[in-house]
């Protein structure tokens, strides 16, 4: 069939890539330091590539060309998400953490961080890991970070971390973390907070999801004052 899509002047295109990260179907990719039309039923001839490109090496013409496969652009971003694992921000990683070496004012030595995992906020956290199999959860407020100087010595090492702040994020997390705590091989539960009321949400969370997760897992609260002072631990 005869109809509009783009053309690519080579002469003119500076290998930029611009235009392959606007193309949103992927029918435009770079090859040999060269934008080009990977495959006309990618394209749907609405341009978007065009304002992306800095040098005017893209136009449109009238062809023959294969008719627009929406369902084929929908399956083949599919699969480029499976490859790359999704957003980078909730890609999940896991780390091996040598233990923290003693530190003193006189020898402070190179700090190592703590975090086992990729992601970290509870948000983001796939509810089944191998890194959950066996873990020590810290259950933490995003604030306990910066107030409290030690904390990927004192509470994050050897530990499995969970951020997040119920003020903020204005949602309940029990849901998420009992799916995790019931579905999972979790040793023990260290909840940290700040002693500001706001952060008894996070608290009630995670005691509800330790309810109604069906398991009797050992558990404690540690409360930090906002100058990072330890004021309280309960079991």
């Amino acid at each position: 069939m005869k109809r509009r899509i783009i053309e690519i002047d080579q002469e003119k295109c500076n290998g930029c890539g611009a235009c392959a990260q606007a193309c949103h179907e992927g029918a435009i990719g770079m090859v040999n330091g060269k934008a080009q039309l990977l495959r006309d039923d990618y394209c749907d001839g609405l341009g978007d590539c065009l304002p992306a490109c800095p040098t005017g090496a893209i136009t449109f013409v009238e062809r023959e060309a294969a008719a627009y496969d929406e369902q084929a652009v929908k399956e083949n971003q599919r699969k480029k998400q499976q490859a790359q694992g999704g957003c980078p921000g909730q890609r999940m990683r896991q780390f091996s953490r040598p233990a923290p070496a003693a530190h003193s004012p006189s020898s402070p030595g190179e700090r190592v961080s703590q975090l086992a995992q990729w992601p970290c906020q509870i948000k983001l956290a796939p509810v089944n890991a191998p890194y959950f199999d066996g873990a020590r959860l810290l259950i933490a407020a995003d604030c306990t970070a910066y107030a409290y100087a030690n904390i990927h010595e004192d509470f994050m090492a050897g530990k499995v971390t969970l951020i997040g702040c119920p003020k903020l994020d204005s949602v309940d997390y029990s849901e998420k973390l009992t799916q995790i705590i019931a579905q999972n091989d979790i040793q023990s539960v260290t909840i940290l907070r700040m002693e500001v009321p706001c952060c008894g949400g996070l608290e009630m969370a995670a005691k509800k999801a330790l309810q109604q997760s069906g398991k009797f897992i050992p558990w404690q609260v540690v409360t930090l004052s906002v100058d990072g002072k330890i004021l309280d631990k309960t079991n």
